[in-house]
């Protein structure tokens, strides 16, 4: 285990795809012994506790400015590039491959892909593993998006299994050029590029509740903005 940490680059985010794949999988296994009410529930207690995790990290901002400027410049710049529309539309392509009829499979890709690459957890740990250390965040993060891979999977099918794949690209894009992020991903820029993440896991918590379709998606380039924004403010 120490060989494959210290010589194959980006092994945190390797570890963390492969525990939402094998998440998924012990999810899907279950998913097919479950009645629809439980996996019903269970696809409502997430929702709540993606709120809660929304809220919880919104309140790490220390400036409303820098947030506000963020969300909105960041939306416009997400529905100009149509980043929601590409996104699906790989959701979409990997549905067909795979002759999937789950009605949720592309929702399911797409707010796992958001719910696991918007925390601090992914930018610190590409850091943390990108400087050299041991991935102590990643390992962590490994083991939590694997339990929340099986309980998704379990109620929202077999699109969570493909949000792998967004994961390892992210994070071990991170961690290839963390050498250069780290001198700007100071505390204070960190939390307010959580705190707007906080504002995604919202309106994924409202889109896996269905209380209002938010595209989130094309707020993504918000945390690019909270970032910028932080560093010289």
């Amino acid at each position: 285990m120490d060989f494959f940490f210290s010589h194959v680059p980006a092994s945190g985010s390797i570890l963390n795809a492969l525990a939402i794949v094998a998440g998924s999988l012990a999810g899907l296994a279950l998913h097919s012994r479950l009645p629809e009410k439980y996996t019903s529930i269970t696809f409502q207690g997430l929702g709540l506790l993606t709120l809660f995790l929304g809220v919880h990290m919104a309140q790490r901002t220390q400036s409303f400015l820098v947030m506000a400027f963020s969300i909105v410049g960041g939306s416009l710049l997400g529905e100009f590039l149509d980043l929601d529309g590409g996104l699906n539309r790989i959701g979409e392509w990997n549905k067909e491959k795979i002759r999937s009829k789950n009605e949720k499979f592309t929702e399911a890709f797409v707010a796992s892909s958001l719910l696991y690459c918007v925390g601090s957890m992914a930018i610190l740990g590409a850091i943390e593993e990108g400087l050299g250390e041991f991935p102590k965040l990643f390992v962590t993060k490994s083991l939590m998006d694997g339990m929340a891979s099986a309980a998704m999977a379990a109620s929202m099918g077999p699109g969570i299994l493909f949000s792998a794949v967004p994961v390892l690209l992210y994070q071990g894009g991170m961690t290839l050029l963390a050498g250069a992020v780290q001198s700007v991903m100071t505390g204070p820029v960190v939390d307010e590029v959580s705190a707007v993440g906080g504002l995604l896991l919202l309106g994924i918590g409202f889109n896996i509740l269905e209380i209002k379709k938010i595209k989130v998606v094309n707020m993504l380039p918000a945390l690019l903005f909270a970032g910028i924004l932080a560093s010289f403010f």
